[in-house]
């Protein structure tokens, strides 16, 4: 079975990856086009550039069943200066992934979310130090009590990094919640900010509204908020930390405009 996370390559592949191994600039393709707009199209909105449909990368119509959705696409077309950068344009990554993947095999992309849930990011806590200990609990503790309250889903917290496994009908109780959402498009959102932060828990407690997107992303980073405030910040760290936040909040995005 395909692995699903290669339906969400992050901005920097396949293209500016190659060329950063050989120590070259990616080579970004020149805006070939003045407008981007949006059409009705039967019961979907089509991208369209200077009228003409626009395509996935395997050459289906870039079309999806709700306008917002459709116009947060074409913003990021428009927005592009007089290179097309894939890696400013979050949103249209995840929309293709969607049309040429995660529609027509959502079963797997389910399985790979609940497989997040048997050794996700909130159920691993540190013995010490203590204000490490406290910082985990501060973070993750409205996230599982989300959990059981909403879906009844109990997890073993083990301490340290070995595996424990979680009760089978915790697991149930997950695919159940993440089975529940019916948009593919909303549930490839899901999987990106999944991967993103390590938990399901988090991505599928923010989708519920429990958690902001900045509650969210700082909950699945306590470890280095911490080791950052002992020993300082990294500025390239930083700097992909900040990429991912973007990616994180453009799969925000896609699944609130996706579920209206």
């Amino acid at each position: 079975m395909k692995d699903t996370t290669d339906w969400f390559p992050p901005p920097d592949e396949p293209t500016p990856m190659r060329s950063a191994q050989t120590g070259m600039k990616p080579t970004l393709p020149k805006r070939f086009y003045k407008e981007a707009g949006v059409a009705a199209q039967d019961a979907l909105y089509a991208l369209t550039l200077d009228g003409r449909q626009a395509r996935t990368p395997t050459k289906k119509p870039l079309a999806v069943p709700s306008r917002p959705l459709a116009e947060a696409v074409a913003g990021e077309w428009a927005a592009q200066g007089d290179h097309i950068d894939p890696s400013t344009m979050p949103i249209t990554r995840i929309v293709n992934s969607t049309i040429d993947g995660v529609a027509h095999r959502q079963g797997e992309v389910i399985d790979d979310l609940v497989r997040y849930a048997g050794s996700d990011l909130v159920c691993y806590r540190a013995g010490d130090p203590q204000r490490l200990a406290e910082a985990q609990e501060a973070a993750w503790r409205p996230v599982l009590d989300w959990a059981r309250e909403s879906h009844g889903a109990r997890f073993n917290l083990p301490e340290g990094v070995i595996h424990v496994a979680q009760p089978a009908e915790t697991s149930e109780a997950i695919r159940r919640a993440v089975e529940e959402i019916g948009s593919p498009y909303a549930l490839a959102a899901l999987h990106v900010m999944t991967t993103l932060s390590g938990s399901v828990l988090i991505a599928l407690a923010h989708a519920a509204g429990r958690l902001d997107v900045d509650e969210a992303w700082n909950a699945a980073h306590v470890d280095e908020l911490f080791q950052e405030a002992l020993w300082g910040e990294d500025e390239d760290a930083l700097e992909r930390r900040r990429r991912r936040k973007a990616d994180f909040e453009a799969a925000s995005e896609v699944f609130r405009l996706a579920s209206r």
